[in-house]
């Protein structure tokens, strides 16, 4: 057998140095030049403004937008869903994260937490009524499970849904709720006498509200709320019939860390890519910087992190198309690449300099924007005892 000449190679890319994109097919890639577009149109050019602003503005336009892209819950099938691979809607992830994890954070909770625990389990009634609206991005959804004193102890939650005759009456305090404030419906989870339970919430029910909160360092382009719930008196069809237990929440939870360990790659790339325009430009003692060996130290190893993370990402993706992805998996990528991609903004801003905390560049942002990333679904802690029970069958959560 002939092996293939050294000209048939193609040239080095230094945005793919692996050539992970001739794993792609032809439909992926047009899922991330379409999400890449949109993002470079309406994200790029604002995102420092609304940034150092703290504000998204025209959320629930942008929303609408998002649901004409097919954006929204676009891994799920049916009523309005644009039923999309699992690679599809991760590199749909990275690209969004690439302008801004606050960007990514909007689609996340909307597809990957609201919307596919009412596609998981709502009765029919509730996905007809609910699932049509959110995936246009006529509505927007939020997902209620963390509470001010329990985070990553949900069971601990003190949110209580009591029987009262026919009804349901919710009483608790949900907090670090994304979209909270901008939502139409959050499905909300609540301790009962049968154990957890999650509700398809109204935000107009009366003794519902979700004041903002503000004065945060990260996540700045996104809305985040508290959640109050006084009294909220659902009807019994209010309760998703197919969620017992705390199995329920923390399936939605492994949906939107998958997103994550494509998002998070997309903020380094942003980071990596500013510092390698920044090295070749960039002129100290005659030369650009880009040319010293310390510096291209930092770019070889920040170019090693991002395309590992990136092949990780890849590899998840084609195993939750397969039907074959495990939660202790999931974790594996949250917690490398999130690390990782914080890493690789911090190397960047070195690079930058002192230019490097400025937002006209974006490796402070996603700097910052990543620590909350870091932390939200799931701590590094977290999916550490994940991996460490799966590897030595010993539990070390109690």
């Amino acid at each position: 057998m002939s092996k293939p000449s050294a000209a048939k190679r193609p040239p080095f890319d230094p945005g793919d140095p692996l050539g992970i994109d001739d794993l792609l097919a032809p439909e992926d890639l047009a899922v991330r030049d379409t999400v890449r577009a949109w993002s470079a149109d309406r994200v790029l050019p604002e995102i420092a403004g609304w940034y150092e602003r703290g504000e998204l503005p025209g959320v629930r336009e942008l929303a609408r937008e998002l649901g004409g892209l097919g954006a929204l819950g676009m891994h799920l099938e049916g009523y309005g869903c644009a039923g999309a691979g699992a690679v599809q809607y991760g590199l749909a992830c990275l690209e969004f994260e690439a302008a801004d994890s606050g960007i990514r954070s909007l689609v996340s909770v909307q597809g990957s937490l609201a919307m596919y625990a009412i596609h998981r389990f709502g009765s029919e009634e509730q996905k007809t009524r609910w699932l049509p609206s959110m995936a246009s991005g006529e509505t927007i959804g939020c997902f209620g499970l963390t509470e001010p004193d329990h985070g990553s102890d949900p069971a601990a939650m003190r949110t209580r849904a009591r029987r009262d005759g026919g009804d349901w009456v919710l009483d608790g305090h949900k907090m670090w709720i994304t979209n909270g404030s901008v939502a139409g419906v959050a499905v909300v989870w609540a301790a009962t006498d049968e154990g957890v339970r999650g509700f398809v919430v109204p935000t107009d029910t009366p003794g519902f509200s979700a004041p903002e909160i503000k004065h945060k360092w990260s996540l700045r382009a996104s809305v985040t709320s508290e959640l109050v719930l006084d009294g909220v008196r659902l009807p019994a069809g209010a309760e998703l019939p197919g969620a017992r237990g705390l199995g329920g929440p923390l399936s939605c939870l492994n949906q939107a860390r998958y997103g994550i360990v494509w998002g998070a790659m997309g903020a380094a790339r942003a980071c990596f890519e500013a510092a390698l325009g920044y090295a070749r430009e960039r002129e100290q003692f005659g030369r650009p910087i880009g040319g010293f060996q310390l510096t291209q130290a930092k770019l070889a190893d920040m170019a090693l992190e991002l395309h590992k993370g990136i092949l990780l990402a890849h590899h998840l993706g084609r195993r939750m198309d397969a039907g074959t992805l495990r939660p202790e998996q999931v974790s594996f990528g949250k917690l490398n690449n999130v690390r990782e991609a914080i890493e690789i903004c911090r190397t960047a801003r070195t690079i930058l300099g002192a230019n490097g905390i400025s937002l006209e560049y974006p490796v402070m942002r996603h700097a910052t924007n990543l620590e909350s990333v870091l932390t939200y679904e799931g701590t590094v802690e977290m999916h550490q005892l994940v991996l460490g029970k799966a590897l030595t069958g010993l539990d070390a959560f109690r």
